[in-house]
């Protein structure tokens, strides 16, 4: 398997791997939706070794109070249903955090499962009095700092782009 970074050419097939890895085609049309207006941050694949697309995750700008930190949203991560529990997810999540620090983006958020995303050091948004603009249940919108002592001093809304409000 191959991790890199998602190229021009993997656009069709990421867009049908979340199609067919989700319950509906919000996140693959949100994904269209945020590269088209310039919203994409970053993204990485995973392939197989005869180059299928068969893991994606994708990060775009969060605010907070309205403030470009160079924080990101990680929104969606899927991974093909006959892969999964294969520790793709996990590797693709590492080699990610590694690259955004790396990059300069300080911090990351994600709106998500509370068992599963803890495994990768996120933590309850309230934790550190951050809160998203949605009503979701507690500890679903989680935080990581990629840089630390990142979060020292900071609190209050975080926001995603605008594509995030039409889902």
């Amino acid at each position: 398997m191959l991790i890199r970074t998602e190229a021009p050419v993997d656009i069709l097939a990421v867009d049908r791997l979340l199609k067919t890895a989700f319950e509906t085609e919000a996140e693959a049309n949100l994904v269209m939706r945020l590269r088209e207006n310039g919203n994409r941050t970053f993204s990485l694949v995973a392939c197989t070794d005869e180059g299928e697309v068969i893991g994606h995750l994708f990060f775009s700008p969060v605010t907070l109070d309205g403030e470009d930190l160079n924080w990101q949203g990680l929104a969606p991560l899927a991974v093909k249903e006959e892969y999964r529990g294969q520790g793709i997810a996990q590797q693709l999540v590492e080699e990610a955090f590694s690259s955004l620090y790396e990059l300069g983006y300080p911090a990351c958020v994600v709106l998500g499962d509370p068992a599963y995303y803890s495994r990768f050091g996120f933590v309850p948004a309230e934790t550190h009095q951050m809160r998203c603009v949605w009503d979701v249940p507690a500890g679903a919108f989680q935080v990581k700092e990629l840089k630390p002592e990142e979060f020292t001093g900071r609190t209050g809304l975080i926001e995603y782009c605008p594509e995030f409000s039409d889902l």
